[in-house]
């Protein structure tokens, strides 16, 4: 268990106790599993909302058990076979408040294309930056002379 970080006073910000929502899906699917989400939650992150977290595409992989949706729903495929498809995993955080987390909960799985999504939660401290959007420091986007990366999608 990570020990509490409510007392964490730095000059460049502080710690937020959080919960990190982990769920594997269809890489086409994040932005759904998205907008349902912000329907309930801004997923704010500091001065900025719905952020997230997509990995590059990776796979999982399954066998399913007689009676589940595959061997109901796919011609041919016998409880047992192994399944292989594309996945990312899409990550949110959120304040560890229970009824927030239902509503959340509820929106993921009413949008998510499997009956049983391989989602995790986690216990986590999320950073808060003390910042100045006008801060004259060398290193962020604005001084640097690079300005933002290229945008993806």
């Amino acid at each position: 268990m990570m020990s509490d970080l409510s007392e964490y006073k730095a000059k460049s910000g502080r710690f937020e106790p959080v919960w990190t929502i982990e769920i594997q899906t269809l890489p086409e699917d994040t932005d759904r599993i998205l907008d349902a989400v912000m329907q309930v939650h801004p997923l704010s992150f500091g001065r900025y909302q719905r952020n997230a977290s997509i990995s590059a595409i990776g796979r999982e992989t399954s066998q399913p058990e007689p009676n589940s949706t595959t061997t109901t729903h796919v011609d041919g495929f016998e409880a047992g076979m192994t399944e292989t498809y594309p996945m990312v995993e899409l990550k949110i955080s959120i304040e560890r408040d229970l009824q927030i987390l239902e509503k959340v909960m509820d929106a993921i799985l009413h949008v998510h294309h499997y009956e049983e999504p391989v989602i995790f939660l986690r216990e986590d401290w999320a950073s808060r930056a003390a910042y100045n959007p006008n801060s004259t420091n060398p290193n962020r986007w604005w001084n640097n002379g690079k300005g933002m990366p290229e945008k993806v999608g």
